[in-house]
């Protein structure tokens, strides 16, 4: 396969994750109302990497590679994958859905940007920039506009540790994509992540999750908006920089957005498509850029 293929190829795949994690929140607002967000965040974990492990299992060439991966690299990204899920509910928790949000996922970008110019001494064309500086703003407008709650600093500095913990697991991700084949380090990464949060089912009630319809909506969540998603992911990031894939990713609220539309019967407001057509902009500037750079942690 050619470089421009090659790069199409990547680039749908993580478009595609981004539209299944767009589906959390609807997926969501099918589980009880005494959910622990923790708990629902620990268990798409151990659902997501047991779909992994037997996505990996099928694939002998995966198997093999497992000795081969960066123990590193492999830590750091379980380690931040995890922290990332954790950070994320006790930012919304605190700061509101809507602003938490809108800094976890706009604060990534510029996390690793700001470890590609400072560590690897490599600076984004001013087109990408642009490009980035648009999908940002326009996902920012997507998830502030009509949100309530508050914005307690606490709430927003988790909020960007979680847009850092995520960037760090794109990073360390896309350096083992040289090492193994994605389903190899999707499912070895994951499977860490979920033992880290273990503690989290022994620390807050969990029996709702037995309950009416959270069985189904949290294999949904495990399954689709995690194993899928994140296995799709991690294959996007063999041909795609991090900074793109972590712009990328910003497609999340659009989609979120969209099924709020279908599903919810939110309704179209200006603000709202005027941030869609400024992150569609964004990520056409984004992927439509020639100047790519390996990266590396």
């Amino acid at each position: 396969m050619t470089r421009a293929p090659a790069t199409l190829t990547a680039t749908l795949a993580v478009l595609a994750a981004a539209i299944l994690w767009g589906s959390t929140g609807t997926l969501q607002s099918f589980l009880p109302p005494e959910r622990a967000p923790l708990v629902v965040g620990a268990a798409r974990l151990w659902i997501g990497a047991a779909a992994l492990i037997a996505l990996a299992a099928l694939q002998p060439a995966a198997r093999a590679a497992l000795r081969q991966l960066p123990k590193r690299a492999l830590f750091t990204a379980a380690a931040a994958i995890a922290a990332y899920n954790m950070l994320f509910f006790a930012a919304v928790a605190l700061a509101g859905v809507g602003l938490g949000t809108a800094v976890t996922i706009g604060s990534a970008p510029l996390w690793v940007a700001a470890y590609d110019i400072l560590w690897l001494r490599q600076r984004p064309s001013l087109r990408k920039a642009f490009g980035q500086a648009l999908a940002i703003v326009g996902a920012g407008a997507l998830v502030l506009a009509g949100a309530t709650g508050g914005s307690a600093p606490l709430g927003l500095a988790l909020a960007a540790a979680a847009g850092l913990c995520y960037a760090t697991y794109s990073l360390a991700s896309s350096r083992m994509t040289a090492h193994a084949p994605p389903a190899t380090i999707a499912a070895s990464t994951f499977s860490l992540a979920a033992l880290f949060t273990t503690p989290v089912f022994f620390l807050l009630p969990w029996g709702w999750a037995l309950t009416g319809t959270a069985p189904l909506t949290l294999v949904a969540l495990g399954l689709g908006a995690t194993g899928l998603a994140y296995a799709l992911y991690t294959w996007g990031l063999k041909a795609l920089p991090a900074s793109t894939a972590v712009t990328l990713a910003l497609a999340e609220p659009l989609t979120a957005w969209v099924l709020a539309l279908l599903v919810v019967g939110e309704a179209a407001t200006p603000l709202k498509l005027t941030g869609a057509a400024l992150l569609l902009a964004g990520l056409y500037i984004v992927t439509s850029d020639k100047d790519k750079h390996a990266e590396g942690l």
